[in-house]
């Protein structure tokens, strides 16, 4: 536990955990379908976190549980159907390397809705990383050469979506603990993710073939480790630190993304260098001048 205490190895372990998120996203939608996948992933880390969510939940205020709710929503569950919807035709290195704009828009949403003061080196740097992800969308198709456009942008709304929660939970969150924070966020969209996996025909369809199973097992994976486990860890990174540097994770992310990807025979060419470079460039200036705090407007 002092381990966790060290806000650069948990950055490191999530970096890790996260990073390996993708492929099994990529792996899981070979099997379900991506609403079977997002549902699976929220209602299982919901099942891990109950036994805390509940109590959490009672002890909560109506205000703090109406943020928990909203913050819960743009971090732990319009992205979990967003990722496999996306990479159904986006590779898993590609959605691991997008994902790095999430201090982006951390940056962007921290100015526009919490009065985060930002510098003009943070502007520059938010404007070269927007042009990586451009360069990303527009030049990394399928190996027919097709445009996936549409698709990489599912993964620029997931990142919109985590950032906004970022912000949310360091401004009106900070208070409630990791573990209860996080307890609390799937208990109350645990519902919701198993009425979604009813109605998407997964208890019918599944039919305990040796495919299925294998498709669960990294459902499992990514629901235990890459959600609940994960959530709890980025919850604390948030607390003891800020909105900004805790989305740095996407530093290191993209790297472990990448290797999988490689190692699973996914196309890397020179734009997914170029692009992620201007991503990287971008997430450092972001981060190199003060105006990370976020002052809430209260």
């Amino acid at each position: 536990m002092k381990l966790f205490q060290n806000k650069y190895a948990v950055l490191i372990v999530l970096a890790l955990v996260w990073g390996t998120s993708f492929i099994l996203i990529k792996k899981s939608v070979d099997v379900f379908s991506p609403y079977q996948v997002g549902a699976l992933r929220v209602s299982m880390a919901g099942l891990v976190l109950m036994s805390f969510g509940i109590p959490a939940l009672r002890k909560l205020d109506k205000k703090t549980l109406m943020w928990a709710a909203i913050g819960g929503c743009f971090g732990n569950f319009i992205p979990m159907f967003l990722f496999p919807m996306a990479e159904v035709k986006v590779s898993s290195s590609l959605a691991g390397i997008l994902n790095s704009l999430v201090p982006i828009f951390t940056l962007f949403f921290g100015f526009l809705l919490f009065n985060t003061k930002s510098t003009k080196v943070q502007v520059l740097g938010a404007i070269i990383g927007f042009a990586g992800a451009n360069v990303l969308m527009y030049f990394t198709g399928g190996s027919g050469g097709e445009s996936h456009f549409q698709y990489a942008l599912l993964i620029i709304l997931a990142t919109i979506s985590y950032s906004l929660s970022g912000l949310i939970v360091k401004s009106k969150l900070n208070h409630v603990r990791s573990l209860e924070l996080s307890g609390a966020v799937f208990s109350i969209w645990f519902l919701p993710a198993l009425i979604i996996l009813i109605f998407s025909g997964f208890f019918t369809e599944f039919n305990g073939s040796v495919e299925h199973w294998k498709g669960l097992g990294y459902v499992s994976i990514l629901a235990f480790m890459g959600t609940a486990m994960a959530m709890i860890l980025f919850y604390k990174l948030i607390q003891q630190t800020t909105a900004v540097f805790a989305s740095s994770v996407t530093y290191l992310m993209p790297v472990v993304a990448v290797l999988w990807g490689i190692l699973d025979g996914e196309e890397f060419n020179f734009w997914f260098i170029i692009g992620g470079f201007l991503i990287l460039i971008g997430i450092y200036l972001i981060r190199e001048k003060s105006g990370t705090e976020i002052i809430s407007k209260k």
